[in-house]
């Protein structure tokens, strides 16, 4: 290239740079006015984080059991001016108050003494105050559960020492189904019986008493040994539906059902004391029948006698025959016993049924009397009513022919007053020979 061609462009080339340049910082000083740079600069900043708040709030927290938790709170401010406090706390969960450090050692024999419990939410209450400010504060709660991978099963366990129970008829059966809590506890319970039964209480939950009421028909007759043995289920679920089962034997033997047999007695008694009034009624129409006759006999004989007596006399002498006199005297009584029967009979019947009236009537009495129950449970009860029963069937077939009559106006004072009179029982008093 010719050096004149050189020169043309080393002059004109900073010319055109020159004026290239100042034209471009003309546009933009123009275009964008200082103002309105800064406005743009401002809406870009941040604003001011002025609010309380936990930056790494965690709502939950799973301990395993002999395991260590260590967790750190932070603040979006100066947390030496902060105060870190808990409420509701478990046993052994705390925080550093100057620093929001939690911390807690789950050590077993807290959950051994009963002090936590397994599966258990623990709502914690946790707040962050400032100590310049009240108004500056926050509060908040997160939840605590602890497990264990170690199952513990839990039992049930009725206060029954063995599980078997001997029992009578009449009684009441009452024991505690207590539980044996483990990891999981048991939280509903049902039985079964191999035996329907009635009147009973039902055990839904732990703690709760099974009470039954025995009934005197619960033992059949044609049950061996006249005993029944009743087995009681107890199924205990916990809320993952594990089940445990828990028997109780429970063995009924057959007893006497005294408040019946003493109903049975007295209405026996009563029977009996009303069967006796008839009986006394009876003996005393019959008894009232063989006086008459007596009397009769009596009158009849004395007139009978002077009558016969002098005919026959009168008869002898007429003859003029006086030594035959004597002779025809033992014939007075042979002359007066044929005209006496027939005129009043002996009332032989009536006799021997007062006589066996009275001695059926002592024999009742005496029967009921050797027979009476000793308190409200008698042993003997049974065995005494079933005396008492023969005795009467004895003595009704004794007096099946003996028309029994009724007392229409006579009370029963009036006929025990007759009954026990010294000259009645005089009369039909067994005499000695």
């Amino acid at each position: 290239m010719p050096k004149r061609t050189l020169s043309l462009l080393g002059i004109y080339l900073p010319l055109l740079c020159c004026l290239t340049t100042k034209s471009f910082s003309q546009v933009f000083r123009d275009t964008i006015p200082p103002s309105a740079n800064k406005g743009i600069m401002l809406a870009n900043l941040p604003e001011a984080d002025t609010a309380l708040r936990i930056r790494n709030m965690n709502p939950y927290f799973t301990i395993h059991v002999d395991s260590t938790l260590s967790y750190k709170f932070t603040i979006n401010k100066d947390s030496s001016r902060y105060y870190w406090f808990l409420k509701n706390s478990p046993v052994g969960l705390r925080i550093n108050k100057d620093n929001g450090l939690l911390s807690f050692r789950a050590e077993k024999s807290y959950f051994l003494s009963g002090r936590l419990k397994y599966d258990y939410p623990y709502k914690v209450s946790m707040g962050v105050q400032n100590l310049d400010n009240p108004d500056d504060h926050v509060d908040t709660v997160f939840t605590v559960l602890f497990y264990n991978t170690e199952i513990i099963p839990s039992h049930v366990k009725p206060s029954v020492s063995g599980g078997n129970m001997l029992v009578q008829e009449g009684d009441t059966v009452s024991f505690s189904v207590q539980c044996d809590d483990g990891s999981f506890p048991i939280e509903n319970i049902t039985f079964f019986t191999n035996v329907p039964i009635k009147n009973y209480t039902v055990v839904k939950q732990c703690g709760d008493n099974f009470v039954w009421g025995i009934p005197y028909d619960f033992v059949r007759a044609d049950d061996l040994n006249k005993q029944k043995t009743l087995d009681l289920s107890f199924v205990g679920t916990d809320k993952f539906y594990n089940k445990d089962t828990a028997v109780v034997h429970i063995t009924v033997k057959d007893a006497t059902n005294y408040p019946e047999q003493l109903g049975e007695y007295n209405t026996l008694r009563h029977d009996i004391h009303f069967y006796t009034l008839q009986l006394k009624y009876t003996f005393m129409v019959l008894d009232r029948q063989i006086k008459s006759n007596k009397s009769t006999r009596t009158t009849f004989d004395l007139t009978s006698a002077t009558t016969a007596l002098g005919g026959t006399v009168a008869g002898t002498l007429a003859n003029g025959n006086a030594s035959t006199t004597g002779t025809i005297l033992p014939s007075v009584g042979v002359a007066l016993v044929p005209v006496k029967e027939a005129v009043a009979p002996t009332k032989s019947y009536e006799q021997n049924a007062a006589t066996a009236i009275r001695s059926n009537i002592k024999r009742l009495d005496y029967s009921l009397s050797e027979n009476q129950p000793i308190g409200e449970k008698d042993p003997d009860i049974v065995s005494k009513i079933k005396k008492i029963r023969e005795d009467l069937k004895q003595v009704q077939l004794q007096l099946i022919d003996v028309p029994l009559e009724i007392a229409e106006n006579m009370n029963e004072e009036q006929l025990n007053a007759y009954f026990n009179n010294p000259k009645v029982n005089k009369k039909y008093r067994t005499s000695r020979h």
